[in-house]
């Protein structure tokens, strides 16, 4: 019998989120958009202006207004494009928005290095001036930026580009989500199932060894096809990163990306160099894994699978809201009833459907409440991403409730602290009542998972970012072999000697949609370090340690990460927080061994 993934209308709509607070209908959204004519044409006519501190504020204020509903309409028409990418009205929708967007980025492309053209002495006084106040953190960082920002005439060229260099991820996510085609796989009963990006994790993390391994020759099988294009697409982008930095004068991609967060390149190298520190740490995972499953040979189609298959829970939808909000009550009440708000008023599209985007992710605006899309399994790891994702979204909803617009949006620094910061309270309450050895081991299991898959293998995937850029900055040519290679040799390095090299590993790195965002990937590791040593605060510090840990939440965008950061407890700046991390890992690592001792004997 043939597991189908639904179509999009055979979902049940209390299943499906309710878009009503950024448009009513598709119609509403379209009129909105011809709206935006008149931002351009309010955002064009400020040039030659921008010298004077009250039309600086003028323009601030508009420009934050016109925003707002800019951001309305892309993110309206980026959810319903991803609830179903085959929707050629939605794909229309989203090309009507993009163009609209690089109209106004081109429009108003003069601001910056108009303001920036003013000497020190008066960019200075801007920051003194009353009419500005509410903007001083942002001038700031705007002054910062004065020797990586070009002439009026070459902003405005760059901004012309923008579509363009947003095109290489587009076409990558297009063919990833909607025009890949895989082979059915069958599992041990001979039974066929469809694959396909958005469940092919769950094919992974089946006990049956022949249903992973067939679908994991399937859905490579299908990559290795693309990889030429997939090699071309990604490369197109690491080459529009490395060429902007060199316009700007900033002396690589990855110092320009984490410039914007004031964050020092010695971060991210601290962190490559502490987790290799701690990399026989996750050999002796990868042996345990090897072990517990009592396999002559541990492949990578073996690494998702539950280690104690038999204790491995189902959940309905119902069950998994109620332990969610059951793990995330150390956070107190207020927090818990904007969660239940989130469940009760269809802030989540819950299921898998065809052409639906994979994996999950939260958005939404200033003036809408927050959206998750979940591709949701009924597996403790599908309730742990919704406690993940939800942790965005608590995020952003109390970041726009105590913050004026402009400083509501977080950094990427920060955005994977308070999602993991639910993961962790998810997975100590269950511990925390749990026995019975086998369930006991199934949950330490997905500690360590949460631990490899965010700490480990995102540094790993940092480390080829690094190596990728750093090619094209010395001119390399990246090629399918040579990308291959770096993704290979490293999956070799961070797994160790235990795990048997098949040849469809190395085609991994051309699935990873992140990559197509330059250097952000690494701050799901730094994130994943801070959130294990805030969710611990949380758990046995109390009142005091909650009550910093949501003033950070509130904070918005209204300080730089560190110093955010900093307010919570925990300082990035030194290597201690990655450490306690790693160590807290090894820590579980030693219980799940020991458990298994135990069950053997």
């Amino acid at each position: 019998m043939s597991e189908k993934i639904k179509e999009r209308n055979e979902i049940a709509e209390e299943y499906k989120w309710d878009l009503g607070s950024l448009f009513e209908s598709d119609d509403a959204w379209k009129e909105a958009l011809g709206e935006t004519e008149d931002f351009i044409k309010t955002a064009a006519s400020y040039q030659g202006k921008l010298h004077d501190p009250a039309m600086i504020a003028e323009y601030m204020h508009k420009e934050t207004e016109a925003s707002r509903k800019l951001e309305n309409l892309f993110c309206y028409v980026s959810l319903r494009k991803s609830e179903d990418n085959t929707n050629e009205k939605a794909q229309a929708m989203f090309g009507q928005v993009m163009s609209r967007y690089v109209e106004l980025m081109t429009a108003s492309a003069y601001v910056e290095p108009e303001i920036l053209s003013m000497s020190m002495e008066e960019l200075n006084g801007l920051l003194e001036y009353e009419g500005l106040k509410d903007y001083r953190f942002n001038l700031e960082k705007l002054i910062k930026k004065k020797e990586h920002t070009l002439t009026v005439e070459e902003e405005r060229i760059m901004a012309s580009f923008a579509e363009v260099n947003q095109a290489a991820g587009e076409i990558a996510d297009y063919l990833m989500d909607a025009d890949m085609v895989f082979d059915n796989a069958k599992d041990s009963q001979g039974n066929e199932h469809e694959v396909g990006g958005a469940n092919f994790i769950l094919l992974q993390s089946s006990p049956d060894r022949v249903l992973r391994e067939n679908a994991f020759r399937s859905f490579y099988k299908t990559y290795k096809q693309h990889n030429n294009t997939l090699t071309s697409t990604y490369a197109t982008n690491v080459k529009a990163a490395t060429v902007e930095a060199r316009l700007r004068h900033y002396p690589s991609s990855r110092v320009m990306s984490m410039s914007h967060s004031n964050i020092p390149e010695e971060v991210y190298d601290q962190l490559i160099q502490t987790v290799r520190a701690h990399m026989p740490a996750m050999h002796r995972y990868v042996s345990l894994r090897k072990k517990i499953l009592k396999l002559d040979e541990l492949h990578y189609y073996d690494v998702y699978t539950p280690l104690v298959a038999s204790a491995e829970k189902n959940y309905t939808y119902e069950q998994a809201q109620k332990t969610i909000l059951e793990a995330l009550a150390p956070l107190g009440k207020e927090y818990t009833d904007v969660v239940r708000s989130a469940f009760k008023d269809r802030w989540i599209d819950v299921y898998p459907n065809k052409g639906k985007s994979s994996g999950a992710f939260s958005s939404g605006t200033y003036d809408s409440n927050p959206y998750i899309l979940t591709n949701f399994t009924g597996t403790l790891d599908s309730v742990s991403t919704i406690a993940h994702e939800m942790g965005h979204s608590m995020h952003s909803y109390l970041a726009n409730h105590h913050q004026p617009a402009q400083y509501s949006g977080y950094t990427l620094f920060v955005a994977e602290v308070a999602s993991t910061v639910n993961e962790n309270l998810l997975i100590e309450k269950l511990l925390g009542e749990e026995k019975d050895p086998k369930v006991r081991l199934a949950l330490l299991n997905q500690y360590l998972e949460n631990f490899k898959g965010t700490v480990y293998r995102q540094t790993m995937f940092a480390e080829f970012e690094k190596k990728t850029h750093e090619l094209v900055e010395a001119r390399e040519t990246l090629t399918p072999a040579l990308l291959n290679k770096i993704y290979a040799d490293l999956i070799r390095d961070y797994f160790g000697e235990d795990l048997v090299m098949d040849e469809e590993v190395q085609y991994e790195w051309s699935r990873i949609p992140h990559f197509y965002s330059p250097f952000y990937v690494y701050v799901y590791a730094t994130g994943y370090s801070t959130a294990v040593a805030l969710s611990e605060k949380i758990l046995h510090e109390g009142e005091e340690a909650v009550k910093k840990y949501l003033e950070f939440l509130s904070m918005g965008g209204s300080r730089y990460p560190l110093d955010e950061l900093r307010h919570a407890g925990v300082d990035l700046t030194t290597p201690e927080p990655i450490d306690i991390a790693l160590q807290k890992f090894e820590k579980v690592l030693a219980e799940a061994e020991e458990i298994a001792a135990q069950l053997e004997d």
